[in-house]
């Protein structure tokens, strides 16, 4: 979560941003439609039939709604199956960690055993299906996609954020004009992917979902998680392996990767409050793929719930249930490693709308916010600022850095980007947000110019651990960026957090530190909402 810059590869059909829609265009797809004589007149001549509704994507089934003191998420814990290595699909195995696995099918097989080899096969479909959407993006964000398809539903376009590789947005062929440069596609499947399992020797090809019950745990990447698990579809005709976790049991994942488990008290306990609230407000962003999120930087990171020692524990305990928000609804709470000394806007660092529990500040003690006063403007005041180590969280091992970057690299990065320069020959900001931040680089070439904005210069330029920097040409062929912070800088500053705790800080105070004018309700008040 902190540094949300992976992508994937998905797709969707037409629905809407709730995890609630439907998938009626896909029934009419594959079912006849039947007359029955006296309950309807034909026809006349002179009636155009309507023109069957193509979906976007292959179809999935929604997630359900959270509900309760603690909900139960669906996060997924491997999309995008089966992977390949050398052109070849490799085997899902599924092992237990002790006792047995549990294995039904949709039509109610069983399967029981201590591990289970998934391989896969292709098989015909019974009719093909015919997909056709018109796409947006890529995005190096799910909130800049997410603004873009705010925009084109106001517009009237039944748009859905989808994750294939990048970060999408798709509608149905015909919508309104979005704008903005798009793309058409259109494709027919006649295959599919499907899971087999070996039952005595014999092949079983498998009908999802497959549920996986594992009362003493699955093993999964080197850890043991708990609970439920499901193989299901995706939108784009892959699978997903994904865990059904209640929201406590997820937090136990979460909070130790984020911040780490050895972080004050306090620092763990409003870690935990944006843990949770992140999840409630996000709940929706894979609607499309059937789960509600997932286990990587695209999300928050969920990874080993063993990490969580009694410290995580006694955060999640006195914390149990409660979510910050803003006029009743889980706030964006967004949270970085560190933001180099200020603050940023939401939108300073994504395409995204600003949020008024997310505003630009100078993260220090007085008379630090008099001395840097914002707007932080040009690169004399973004060098002074990078000057001064005396802001809370300073102890950052990025709390400044300094990065360079040759001609022939940025020329790599150009080209890789589909935006080749030749040789590179400038490097300039082109504008700055309040924190300083930059909003816009340019790459100036022999054969054109590259440009970047906001969330992409960090996707594109890696090394860069922020986007709060100066840039000067150190040599013909070297620009040497300075720069402070170690992700967006938007919302808490986890370095900053675990400083205020050190200094004496509840978690309380350290929450309405990073979200002026927020509050804390439980999460059952917000379980019934529909999902973003």
């Amino acid at each position: 979560m902190s540094d949300a810059l992976r992508t994937n590869n998905q797709v969707t059909g037409r629905t809407s941003l709730s995890p609630s829609f439907s998938f009626i265009p896909w029934i009419g797809l594959t079912l006849p439609l039947v007359l029955v004589a006296g309950c309807r007149s034909a026809p006349r001549a002179t009636e155009v039939p309507p023109k069957p509704v193509v979906p976007l994507h292959w179809p999935t089934q929604p997630a359900p709604p959270l509900q309760g003191d603690n909900p139960e998420l669906w996060v997924s814990l491997a999309p995008h199956l089966p992977q390949f290595r050398g052109g070849v699909p490799t085997d899902l195995l599924l092992r237990a960690a002790a006792g047995t696995l549990l294995l039904t099918t949709a039509d109610g097989e069983r399967w029981q055993g201590s591990a289970f080899p998934v391989r896969w096969s292709q098989e015909p479909l019974a009719q093909p299906l015919s997909i056709q959407r018109q796409v947006l993006g890529p995005f190096a964000s799910h909130e800049s996609a997410l603004q873009q398809a705010e925009a084109w539903q106001q517009q009237g376009a039944e748009a859905v954020v989808a994750h294939p590789a990048d970060w999408e947005v798709w509608a149905p062929l015909g919508s309104p004009d979005p704008g903005q440069p798009s793309r058409l596609v259109s494709e027919t499947h006649t295959e599919s992917w499907q899971p087999v399992l070996d039952r005595q020797g014999t092949p079983t090809v498998i009908q999802g979902p497959l549920q996986i019950d594992a009362p003493e745990g699955l093993r999964w990447g080197g850890a043991v998680y708990r609970g439920r698990f499901r193989l299901q579809r995706d939108a784009y005709g892959s699978w997903t392996l994904l865990q059904q976790v209640p929201m406590e049991s997820y937090l136990l994942g979460v909070v130790p990767h984020e911040i780490g488990a050895g972080s004050p008290l306090e620092a763990l306990k409003a870690q935990t409050v944006l843990a949770r609230t992140w999840a409630m407000a996000n709940r929706g962003r894979f609607a499309v793929d059937g789960y509600h999120l997932c286990s990587d930087t695209q999300c928050q990171v969920y990874s080993d719930p063993s990490a969580a020692g009694g410290a995580v524990r006694q955060a999640l305990a006195s914390t149990a249930g409660q979510v910050l928000t803003w006029d009743g609804k889980a706030l964006h709470g967004v949270y970085s490693a560190s933001n180099g000394g200020v603050s940023s806007g939401l939108e300073e660092v994504w395409q995204a709308s600003a949020q008024p529990y997310l505003k630009p500040a100078v993260d220090g003690p007085a008379p630090l916010p008099q001395q840097f006063p914002l707007p932080i403007q040009g690169d004399g005041s973004v060098r002074s600022l990078l000057g001064n180590r005396n802001f809370y969280g300073a102890g950052h091992p990025r709390f400044r850095w300094t990065r360079r970057y040759s001609a022939t690299r940025l020329e790599q990065l150009a080209a890789a980007a589909g935006s080749p320069i030749g040789g590179a020959e400038a490097v300039s900001v082109g504008g700055r947000g309040p924190s300083g931040r930059v909003l816009q680089l340019t790459v100036v070439g022999t054969d054109g110019r590259w440009v970047l904005e906001r969330d992409q210069i960090r996707r594109q330029l890696r090394a860069l651990p922020s986007t709060l920097f100066v840039v000067e040409q150190e040599s013909p062929a070297v620009w040497l960026f300075d720069g402070g912070g170690f992700g967006h800088g938007a919302g808490l500053s986890q370095a900053g957090a675990i400083d205020l705790a050190s200094r004496g800080w509840s978690s309380e105070r350290i929450l309405r530190h990073y979200f002026p004018g927020a509050e804390l309700q439980p999460v059952k008040n917000l379980s019934s909402q529909v999902s973003p």
